[in-house]
């Protein structure tokens, strides 16, 4: 039994349809930022990061999404949701999600929340400024060398699919289109129609309208 701590609306979400694609028993609660809820000592002595995801498992608490992915995908071999066969080709998984982690993530986060790197309201409003940008030209190099069709690491689906998704999700937050991007586009509406992606969107929004 795991128990996984999300908020909805950050990249939480892409560990949620993992343990889902998974058919991992798992209970998501939900954190309520705006109460900050994530800075309440109770979750604090669970994640001291103050972010989520955090997955508590039976041996102890996993943060960093990479780490998660890799854990459930290892967890569940059954469901193939990653190369676990084949080293390289579990390396390149591991790195595609570390590229969203470190580099995607950083450039949406410097929009949102530029208190964190400075005070100066200008330099913040600077950041909010050039990080669409930034964001784009991230797109643009998964577009161009990281997909490799139909799913990020070929023809099976795998935890990877679940992060470019929810990342692909806070594009239109920047004001960037993702018909510019043809092969992440037609990625997004591919995940959209798996049903885990349903369910978990379901659990998350219950409140949206399905098709």
């Amino acid at each position: 039994m795991f128990t996984l701590y999300y908020a909805p609306h950050t990249c939480a979400l892409a560990s949620h349809i993992a343990l889902e694609q998974a058919g991992a028993v798992y209970e998501a609660v939900r954190l309520d930022f705006r109460a900050e809820a994530q800075r309440a000592p109770a979750y604090l002595a669970i994640n001291p990061k103050g972010r989520v995801p955090a997955l508590v498992t039976p041996r102890g608490v996993l943060t960093e999404t990479p780490a998660i992915l890799a854990f459930i995908a290892q967890s569940f071999p059954e469901a193939r949701l990653a190369p676990l066969d084949d080293p390289f080709d579990f390396a390149r998984m591991q790195a595609f999600n570390s590229y969203l982690c470190s580099t995607v993530h950083v450039a949406h986060a410097h929009r949102v929340r530029g208190y964190r790197w400075a005070d100066d309201p200008a330099a913040i409003e600077e950041m909010k400024r050039k990080a669409p940008r930034v964001l784009a030209d991230c797109f643009d190099l998964i577009e161009r060398t990281m997909i490799a069709g139909p799913w990020v690491l070929g023809e099976a689906i795998s935890v990877c699919d679940a992060y470019l998704y929810t990342v692909t999700g806070w594009l239109a937050g920047a004001r960037i289109e993702t018909a510019r991007y043809p092969k992440i586009a037609d990625h997004h509406g591919r995940m959209a129609l798996e049903p885990a992606v349903r369910r978990v969107l379901a659990a998350e929004f219950p409140a949206a309208p399905r098709d």
